[in-house]
């Protein structure tokens, strides 16, 4: 074969593998887009089935639906368990957040 049809094909080539190689980069882009969404989504669920503490205001403490967006601490989850042992203690006084209404929850 000569080099010139040699260099055709393989020019050929290249151009076919580029084309494969930005195919496949643009799927990849694409599943890393939805892994992230589905984390976040997960993260979401997580959070929406456990509550937060807001840290006292003058002796005021404020419960939170853990996905609630007036206050945005984003540690100190807690379980079903811990918002009840909470709102048993005297020394704290508990409030109900009146945006995200987390009481529903707590109900049996």
């Amino acid at each position: 074969m000569p080099p010139e049809e040699r260099l055709a094909k393989l020019s050929a080539l290249e151009e076919w593998l580029a084309w494969q190689l930005e195919n496949t980069r643009a799927k990849i882009r694409t599943l890393e887009a939805q892994v992230e969404r589905d984390r976040r989504a997960a993260q979401r669920a997580w959070q929406e089935q456990r509550w937060k503490l807001e840290p006292a205001r003058d002796r005021r403490t404020v419960l939170h639906r853990g996905g609630c967006g007036i206050w945005r601490g984003e540690t100190g989850f807690l379980e079903r368990g811990e918002v009840l042992l909470a709102l048993e203690d005297d020394s704290l006084t508990v409030e109900m957040c009146q945006v995200c209404n987390p009481e529903p929850g707590l109900q049996d």
